[in-house]
């Protein structure tokens, strides 16, 4: 989905979708250690709009129809972003299907999407792989009540402020006419239309593509693709270098050599022993790179440049930001070995990751609050255990680590 950009230095990974914005306290929430019904919760949605100055239109045809959607918050408690394996999720969205698809799009809309790369300078093989990826190329853009479920997550106290603003975003949309109620169908996220735009996004960067004075990115390809391309080039998409690439890392390679989520130069790998696939040299490039271990020293590798943090702002997912690569390059018949990525699931639950956070914690390392997210933060303080342990230092949770930490495992994900 696309979000409007999240300000961080390059690049952060894996939050979801929104998984790494600040839980703030729900709205209309006198005791802070009482939650809020849907009921208060929607109240003091109204006396924001109010005090915001929104139309009666707004106030009472919209606030006061608004209702909670219980499977919205099932949902944004399972991701699969976070919830599959690396392999999982690439060989479920990187498909042999969608690539054929895609690469048939591409011809379709070549005309289009040629003329957004002269304007933008994204090339057509990004647009339609975020596309293939969001709507498998429009196939479903989502039955959600969008209204409903931005209230439903405003209202949830893990992410109100964010979704909140969100909510807000789509008033004035609303408000101003540029959508239409009828329209407004999508993920449980909120997100919308042909290329998945949050109200954000949309408000800030959506554009007329096809000169009919409105922005349909339900139905209009060309103002769905040029809102993108729009999109992708004001967060700082650079023209001159691909996303990154597929890499192999000697067996001993130094692990204390590298911090996980920071960039060096593209030398300071090469000097590491780090080579394109099948042993050839890595180019003298004079850019930042960063290393990608998806599903630990033993999986793949990758070597990742700037235009994958402007992926990530898309949507904050490590396993996300690759798929987008992958089937990109797939597209113009770019191949990174997939098929040798293998099937493998997490041996390890949520639970089991909450698990590790915490023992982490105790031990004096920086974890926030346990969430079962393999993110920036545990990945840190997990490579700085397993240095200190004597461990390959790869930042991944395997299964030397949990005995390690002696967590039982629980059930691996099915």
């Amino acid at each position: 989905m696309i979000k409007a950009p999240i300000r961080h230095s390059f690049p952060l990974t894996l939050l979801s979708l929104v998984l790494l914005f600040a839980a703030s306290k729900p709205l209309a929430q006198e005791n802070p250690t009482v939650e809020p019904t849907f009921e208060q919760c929607r109240s003091s949605l109204r006396q924001k709009a109010l005090d915001e100055e929104f139309s009666d239109f707004i106030l009472n045809d919209v606030v006061g129809n608004l209702t909670p959607l219980d499977r919205v918050i099932e949902l944004d408690r399972s991701q699969p972003e976070f919830t599959e394996s690396f392999a999982g999720y690439v060989r479920k969205r990187v498909s042999k299907l969608r690539v054929e698809t895609g690469k048939r799009m591409l011809q379709e809309h070549a005309v289009l999407l040629d003329g957004l790369e002269r304007q933008y300078g994204i090339p057509p093989r990004y647009i339609v792989a975020f596309w293939g990826l969001e709507t498998n190329f429009g196939s479903y853009k989502g039955e959600v009540q969008l209204l409903n479920a931005l209230a439903t997550l405003a209202c949830d106290p893990r992410r109100s402020q964010y979704f909140t603003q969100e909510l807000f975003n789509l008033f004035s949309l609303l408000e101003n006419q540029l959508v239409k109620r009828e329209q407004l169908l999508g993920s449980w996220a909120g997100a919308m239309g042909h290329m998945q735009f949050m109200p954000t996004a949309l408000k800030t960067y959506g554009k007329d593509g096809d000169g009919d004075g409105k922005l349909n990115v339900w139905e209009s390809l060309p103002d769905a693709f040029t809102s993108a391309a729009h999109y992708l080039q004001r967060i700082g998409w650079n023209k001159e270098e691909i996303w990154g690439r597929r890499v192999e890392i000697p067996k001993n390679f130094a692990f204390g050599e590298v911090t996980f989520d920071k960039t060096y130069p593209l030398s300071h790998f090469k000097a590491l022993g780090v080579t394109k696939t099948f042993k050839r040299p890595l180019p003298n490039y004079d850019t930042q790179a960063q290393l990608v271990l998806p599903a630990g020293h033993t999986g793949p590798a990758f070597l990742v440049y700037g235009n994958f943090s402007v992926i990530l702002e898309w949507n904050f997912s490590q396993n996300y930001a690759l798929a987008v690569g992958l089937l990109a390059d797939e597209l113009v018949n770019i191949h990174h070995r997939l098929d040798n990525i293998g099937e493998e699931r997490n041996f390890f639950t949520n639970e089991d990751l909450k698990l590790l956070q915490q023992k982490l914690k105790e031990k004096g390392f920086d974890i926030d609050k346990p969430d079962g997210i393999w993110g920036p933060m545990t990945r840190n303080a997990l490579q700085k255990y397993q240095l200190e342990n004597k461990l390959v230092a790869d930042g991944f949770p395997n299964r030397e680590v949990f005995a390690t930490l002696a967590i039982e495992l629980g059930e691996p994900k099915r």
